[in-house]
């Protein structure tokens, strides 16, 4: 207990370098300058507040969403230090938000684990705000100070994160904890406009992660105020039941455990959570010191190793499974598995943390997941032997799925394969270039046939809409004529045959038209890549087109004048622009395009507008496939009436 309270003062601070490189490039520190990036912002303050609360200072984080699209991020920890370092010379809490890699985060004597290792993110948000204030409540004192990006003496120009005031006392106090509110700078954001949605869902991922603590989400920017409150009191039970909302599950009660283990001054703690589903497709969801690792790593590879290993020595003792009978992946046919990792000296590959590279990890992860699923399955036989039944039976169709890859792959060596007249291929050979564009429609298609840049845009018109594969089983999926044409043409294969390596084109693009039924279409195709062709977003290479919603024209005496609107917004500002006199023109679908206008909107890479498809929270996206494709209709229901309105 005497460890827990252990003082927090400003000589526990180190500094290993100066801020002035985060403004020149921002997507170094934040992964991006658009709605991901401000997000992250957020996150980094947050991520602060919530290793305070795991390490065991405070219970309560809270963020609120101001009205003049400022953030406040406050929590009950133990407040920045606010003395004045002995070789600094300034305040703890102007070391934390004016330089790089400040923190006390850099040795174990005051966190455990934490999740803002690098010492960047305060300093970093600070960089990028066009104001920025700090108030710790410390000692019965209110301690505040203002940042902002102005001009700075010394260098003689604007610099990023200045202090306009020092460190003052303000006022008296009864709590302890810091609070940080920040406006983001709009001209190096294309927007900070937050999305109510995406903190709610990185908020109540935490809640599940951290059983127990309060986080608090507040947003003041309508008319009436709106305030959610998270909290966990089953941790990982809770989340995994949300993930599996609109699965069917094989066995009531999830697989839980969790443990230490240690090599040298490594030392790991995991939590794991797994349940098992009648869907034929993996989800795991991991993260390190709760943050998200969504390109995997070392602690994921390792637990699905031990977990291998566990469900294998068990198979041999029954005698049902000799060496080669499933891989690792057949075992995890239809797993839901969240895998929490805490470590004391995390290596993360980036600022923005997406992949775990230290190599201890794997060993400690094999170790304690191939122990405790070891000691499940001595518990649980019955269940054990009926997933190890689901996996020899998932080999088979592995293997039945790689010999129909082989042979389409044989097809289009032979020039056999179905592409004659379904596609308009293009003629250059540099995949760096290349665009793949399915199209909505047999008319669509022949226009955009006749627009296209022959030299590196090949189309397939698609007949309508492909079946969910959501709701089919592996065999209808593999046996549709359309999806087959389209893996041929593409060139990766699927599932665990696809290979990246072999993809023929940069971009893989889906246009269909701006209305109910072409948004049903993206989803259908964006759920079967999801699915069977991950990667291919993960990496990516997925784009959708945006045509245009409306043209905005009038005849002149050299002409017509016209612009195109891809949303009513625009469309207001394409009236003025065009000015008195204007017609609009409403297009219903891509097919009412002659080639040209096609081209101009939607295809033309000078003067189209395209979204990259990604995937920033597998765990989320996982659950909205499942959700809104899935055959549980009592969820999808819910969802569609909560978010009617939208």
């Amino acid at each position: 207990m005497e460890d827990s309270k252990k003082s927090y003062s400003v000589t526990d601070l180190t500094s290993l370098e100066k801020l002035e490189p985060v403004r020149i490039r921002p997507g170094m520190y934040i992964g991006s300058t658009g709605t991901k990036g401000i997000h992250h912002c957020v996150w980094e303050i947050l991520d602060n507040a919530i290793d305070e609360i795991t390490n065991g200072y405070g219970d309560t984080a809270t963020v609120i969403l101001n009205r003049d699209r400022s953030v406040t991020v406050r929590d009950n920890g133990r407040g920045i230090p606010v003395g004045i370092h002995p070789v600094k010379k300034i305040s703890g809490v102007e070391m934390v938000y004016t330089e790089l890699h400040t923190g006390g985060k850099f040795n174990n004597d005051n966190y455990k684990t934490s999740g803002g290792l690098h010492g960047v993110g305060a300093s970093v948000v600070n960089a990028l705000s066009e104001w920025l204030v700090v108030e710790v409540h410390k000692d019965g004192k209110i301690h505040r100070q203002r940042f902002e990006y102005a001009y700075d003496e010394k260098c003689r120009r604007k610099m990023p994160g200045t202090p306009v005031t020092k460190l003052e006392v303000v006022g008296k106090t009864d709590r302890e904890g810091t609070s940080v509110t920040f406006l983001l700078d709009k001209d190096v954001f294309s927007s900070i406009d937050y999305k109510l949605e995406v903190i709610d869902e990185r908020m109540m991922e935490l809640s599940f992660q951290n059983k127990g603590i309060t986080l608090v989400l507040r947003d003041e920017r309508g008319d009436e105020p709106l305030e959610k409150v998270y909290h966990s009191e089953r941790g990982l039970l809770d989340f995994i039941d949300y993930l599996n909302e609109s699965k069917t599950v094989l066995h009531q009660e999830p697989i839980l455990f969790e443990g230490e283990r240690s090599i040298g001054n490594m030392m790991l703690q995991g939590e794991v959570c797994v349940q098992f589903t009648d869907s034929t497709l993996e989800t795991l969801a991991s993260y390190v010191n709760n943050i998200p690792t969504t390109e995997a790593g070392t602690h994921e590879s390792g637990f699905k190793t031990g977990m291998t290993r566990a469900f294998k020595e068990w198979g041999k003792k029954l005698g049902i499974v000799k060496d080669k009978d499933f891989e690792g992946d057949d075992l995890r046919e239809g797993m839901t598995a969240i895998v929490k990792v805490r470590l004391n000296n995390p290596m993360f590959e980036g600022q923005t943390k997406n992949k775990l590279g230290n190599n201890e990890a794997y060993t400690l992860m094999n170790d304690l997941s191939y122990t405790k699923f070891s000691e499940w399955i001595e518990d649980h036989k019955e269940i054990a032997s009926s997933l190890i039944s689901n996996a020899l039976d998932a080999a088979l169709r592995r293997d039945k799925i790689k010999k129909i890859n082989e042979a389409e792959r044989k097809k289009v060596g032979k020039g056999t394969a179905p592409l004659a007249g379904k596609i308009a291929v293009c003629t250059m050979k540099e995949k760096e270039s290349l665009e793949f564009i399915v199209v909505e429609g047999d008319s669509a298609g022949g226009s955009a046939k006749q627009a296209r840049d022959r030299r590196f845009q090949t189309i397939m018109p698609s007949k309508g809409k492909i079946m969910n594969t959501e709701k089919q089983k592996l065999e209808n999926v593999l046996g549709s004529e359309e999806l087959r044409i389209f893996n041929t043409a593409i060139g990766t294969g699927t599932l665990d045959n696809f290979r990246l390596e072999d993809l023929k084109y940069n971009k893989v693009i889906i246009m269909s038209d701006a209305d109910v039924d072409g948004y049903h279409i993206r989803t259908l195709w964006m759920t079967y890549l999801y699915r069977y062709m991950r990667p291919l977003i993960a990496n990516g290479h997925l784009y959708l087109a945006q045509p245009p919603l409306y043209k905005v024209y009038k005849s002149g005496k050299n002409g017509e004048v016209h612009r195109y609107a891809y949303s009513d917004s625009e469309l207001e500002e394409a009236k003025k622009f065009i000015g008195k006199g204007f017609m609009i023109q409403r297009y219903k679908g891509l097919g009412e395009m002659n080639a040209e206008q096609l081209w101009d909107t939607t295809l033309n890479p000078e003067s189209r507008t395209l979204l990259r498809v990604t995937i920033d929270d597998a765990a989320k996206a996982e659950r909205m496939i499942s959700l809104l494709m899935g055959d549980v209709v009592e969820p999808r229901k819910n969802y569609m009436y909560k978010y009617a309105e939208f």
